[in-house]
């Protein structure tokens, strides 16, 4: 449960960094001079597009986590992820300001740019909706760390649904910020956008509290090694178990009764 109020938590919070990162893209979007009904609609298209695609990075990578899990990894994963996005905000100020992507992916994102070029002639329910999944393949800090918190969740569907819970975190203020844009002035978003490092260096800490099992109730829960042994146990039993059903039921059996 505390993992998922993160999610939800990270996505809200988070909302504001969007406000800064993908602000360009959510005030172009082709809602025209459509009442408010309409408009508010076809923006619930797009946010519901860049939820499916979070959803399916949280079902991928929380299958990646799974096999942590498997191994009595999962603790130590979520140490050792927290701390990479920790060092990535202390050594922020010394990187290159701009980094240069391999021509392939340079190619992929090129390619995502120009489909919604195409796509933002029209302002159709289908449109916004690809338009919100192709915006959430589009490169992102914030996404990246809900992602880590997506492969610290154990599984696929848990991993769906942090990512989920995340995107939904992040709707309240991508919905308003199209309705309302002459509000969110650009000096407005720019301020927002250099609250981004406080938010990730909390999310890094969040995740090495929850590694290091203290048995803080919602930020760092007592995980019992024996759980996960009395889990895998009795996945192993219920095998058995399947498999002497199949034997006793099948007709060489029977036969040989």
């Amino acid at each position: 449960m505390e993992l998922f109020i993160a999610a939800i938590t990270l996505g809200f919070l988070g909302s504001f960094h969007c406000i800064g990162m993908c602000g360009p893209i959510a005030l172009a979007l082709p809602i025209g001079q459509a009442g408010f009904v309409k408009k508010f609609f076809l923006i619930l298209s797009y946010n519901l597009g860049r939820i499916i695609t979070y959803s399916v990075f949280g079902f991928l990578f929380g299958l990646l986590g799974q096999g942590f899990v498997i191994g009595g990894y999962q603790q130590l994963l979520s140490v050792v992820i927290g701390s990479i996005l920790l060092v990535s905000v202390l050594l922020g100020p010394y990187l290159p300001s701009k980094y240069k992507f391999s021509s392939a992916t340079f190619r992929f994102f090129n390619g995502i740019k120009t489909v919604l070029g195409k796509l933002f002639m029209k302002n159709t329910h289908e449109s916004l909706l690809i338009i919100g999944v192709l915006n959430g393949l589009l490169p992102c800090g914030l996404v990246y760390m809900g992602v880590a918190g997506a492969i610290t969740s154990g599984n696929g569907l848990t991993g769906a649904a942090f990512m989920t819970l995340f995107g939904l975190g992040t709707v309240p203020a991508m919905l308003s910020l199209p309705l309302l844009g002459n509000f969110f002035s650009l000096s407005l978003r720019n301020k927002i956008r250099k609250t981004t490092p406080l938010l990730v260096g909390s999310m890094s800490l969040l995740l090495i509290l929850r590694g290091l099992n203290l048995g803080i109730p919602y930020i760092s829960p007592k995980i019992e090694k024996s759980d996960i042994a009395t889990c895998h146990s009795s996945e192993t039993a219920l095998r058995v178990h399947a498999k002497k059903i199949i034997l006793c039921t099948s007709p060489n059996s029977a036969h040989k009764k």
